[in-house]
């Protein structure tokens, strides 16, 4: 206490002793020494009335350092301000100079350094302790037991990379193999379709890109075919066509004797009938006339007008021979007119209907022929009677006729002029295609409608 009394430069605040040890007991301690300040007041009132000493055993922060967690060979040093190991987990160490533990710039240990001590790279760090002005806590650390943790998470690091790489190699050799295996599968098809073998399809070996590829090209095959099977049909319809009106012609040609003395012979009926007062034989025989003239025309298009005074010259026809036992009429949209129809299409249906419809039915019974363009744009004619129908099973087998192609050559046939619901629907739809033709329907009692579609041809 005199020696610190004496020290005018901390004479004024506490301070640390040095380490002092028992030669008797062998402990340490040390001492804390304060001035007294006179704060009662009085004469000595702020003055320094004497000094406290405080001592302290160093067990306790010896307890405290040999407690620490620290790795094997690491050495924890509590200095006091003369630089004086106070504790430490070493005890070599306590009770000496840090300066001849390592001779190392005190300053510089605040950010730490690596240096060499006993021939093995150490960490040196060293932190103030405010409580104690010039304390500090120094620790020295060996560098390879810094990172000797890390030698577990290496080692299994390794063992993770190692296996993520065989797993990554196997799963590349099964993402491969799925994608060339589909691929090669889909080249070896494509060979066998170039080589023209067009009912062969694609087989789908996966779904995904490879798999919707195999799906789209057998797709785009059923298309193909399918429009190589509606031009090979074109071409079929369209030589029979060919083949159809060269038979006509034949036909047309084999039934023409002389038109003219046809015509002259009618006119010279018709002469004889008015001269002897028979109008109804001059009306037939002018009807008649017009009739043929018109069945004999070059064109395979009429206007429609044109049927339509073929239908009317007919209808007067049947009038005188049944004596207007029947009821007959005509409504066709005048924009019709104009338009084209292939020739003699509803003559002869209005003739079916009249002998097979209305002829063995009683007086009273009616026939009605109308035209109208429907909301595709397409042309319908209606011919319908209430006459006695058509027996359920016989109407089955016009159906049936009417629905089958008309791709059987050899079994067509021109009877003179005589052309049924058959030949209609075929030439229909050898002119116009499939969409068009001929549709009937029947009731026994209720009479016959035949429905006759053909495309709006304007003129």
């Amino acid at each position: 206490m005199k020696k610190y009394a004496a020290n005018d430069e901390t004479a004024g605040q506490g301070r640390f002793t040095s380490l002092l040890r028992n030669e008797k007991t062998g402990t340490e301690h040390f001492f804390y020494i304060a001035p007294i300040i006179e704060s009662i007041g009085g004469v000595h009132f702020s003055q320094k009335t004497g000094y406290g000493s405080f001592m302290v055993n160093t067990k306790k922060l010896q307890e405290l350092v040999e407690n620490t967690e620290l790795t094997p060979n690491s050495n924890l040093y509590i200095v006091n301000s003369e630089h004086e190991v106070i504790a430490s987990n070493n005890a070599n160490f306590r009770g000496i100079l840090f300066e001849d533990i390592l001779s190392v710039d005190r300053k510089r240990l605040t950010d730490g350094v690596n240096t060499n001590l006993n021939g093995e790279n150490v960490i040196v760090q060293e932190t103030t302790l405010d409580q104690a002005d010039g304390w500090s806590i120094v620790s020295i650390i060996p560098v390879h037991e810094l990172t000797e943790d890390m030698n577990a998470i290496k080692k299994n690091s390794i063992i993770a990379g190692i296996g993520l790489t065989i797993s990554m190699m196997i799963l590349g050799y099964f993402f491969i193999n799925n994608l060339t295996r589909p691929v090669m599968g889909l080249v070896a098809d494509m060979r066998k379709i170039g080589g023209r073998d067009m009912g062969f399809r694609i087989k789908v070996r996966s779904t995904n890109e490879v798999g919707a590829l195999a799906y789209d090209i057998n797709n785009m095959m059923d298309k193909m075919e399918a429009m190589a099977t509606d031009v090979f049909n074109a071409q079929t319809r369209l030589y029979e066509l060919e083949l159809s009106q060269k038979q006509a012609e034949f036909s047309a040609l084999q039934s023409q004797i002389n038109p003219h003395f046809l015509y002259n012979t009618l006119n010279c009926i018709s002469s004889i009938g008015l001269e002897y007062g028979s109008k109804e034989i001059a009306q037939i025989t002018s009807c008649m006339s017009k009739i043929f003239r018109y069945s004999i025309k070059q064109e395979e298009l009429v206007l429609i007008s044109e049927e339509m005074q073929c239908i009317k010259a007919y209808m007067n026809i049947i009038a005188i021979r049944y004596d207007n036992k029947f009821s007959m009429e005509v409504k066709v949209d005048d924009k019709l007119l104009g338009m084209k129809t292939p020739k003699m299409i509803l003559q002869p249906i209005v003739e079916n209907a009249v002998y097979h419809g209305l002829e063995c039915s009683d007086a009273g019974r009616a026939l009605w022929v109308s035209g109208h363009v429907d909301a595709n744009g397409d042309v319908c004619f209606q011919i319908s009677d209430s006459g006695k129908g058509i027996r359920k099973d016989e109407l089955e087998s016009i159906k049936a006729k009417l629905n089958r192609e008309y791709s059987d050559i050899e079994n067509k046939r021109f009877e003179g002029n005589s052309i049924g619901l058959s030949n209609i629907n075929n030439r229909i739809k050898l002119l116009f295609g499939e969409d068009y033709g001929v549709e009937i329907e029947s009731q026994i009692g209720f009479g016959t409608t035949v429905n006759v579609k053909i495309p709006c041809i304007r003129a």
